[in-house]
């Protein structure tokens, strides 16, 4: 009876064991990247869901690797939109992605939100949105890549974000 006992706590120990481990795929790559990038500095109030898109968005460009960048584009990664607009990001924010990055999340992150990424090294700024694609549980998160054009790739961001991090307090002007 012992023994029967302590194969029952043996085996649910197992189990608790395995439950709190990951094997998932995504995961393991995203803690990996982590752990070779300079931390993200981060401003206002991102939902786990926006901070980690935002921080894989920021790693691909680091990493000069467009294809990578255009998986972020959820359903539409394999548009000639989001390819274009993956190899413009990288051509325009690949040197400052390299060094320090501020995110500054506007407004609640429930299901979209404004990010605008302050790249110091090369003192430029670029607004991306993040949202959830198909369902929350199942799809996740992605950023709109729809910015096939070089010149809009790295125009001046809207001329209401300024110049600094949490300069406007993370609100959107009303």
């Amino acid at each position: 009876m012992a023994a029967s006992r302590l194969g029952v706590a043996v085996g649910v120990g197992l189990l608790l064991l395995t439950g709190c481990s990951s094997t998932d795929e995504a995961d393991i790559r995203y803690a990996s990247a982590y752990g070779y990038h300079p931390p993200l500095a981060v401003v206002g109030y991102p939902s786990t869901g926006t901070l980690g898109i935002a921080q894989e968005l920021v790693w691909g460009i680091a990493e000069a690797d467009p294809e990578r960048l255009a998986s972020l584009a959820g359903d539409k990664a394999g548009t000639r939109a989001a390819k274009a607009t993956a190899g413009n990001w990288v051509g325009a924010f690949g040197d400052g992605a390299r060094g320090q990055v501020t995110a500054d999340f506007y407004d609640e992150g429930s299901k979209r939100q404004l990010v605008v990424l302050y790249f110091h090294k090369t003192q430029q700024v670029k607004a991306v949105m993040v949202t959830i694609w198909g369902n929350a549980e199942v799809g996740g998160w992605c950023v709109i890549m729809d910015e096939p054009d070089p010149r809009e790739a790295s125009a001046q961001p809207l001329p209401w974000i300024p110049a600094q991090p949490g300069g406007a307090g993370s609100k959107t002007p009303l």
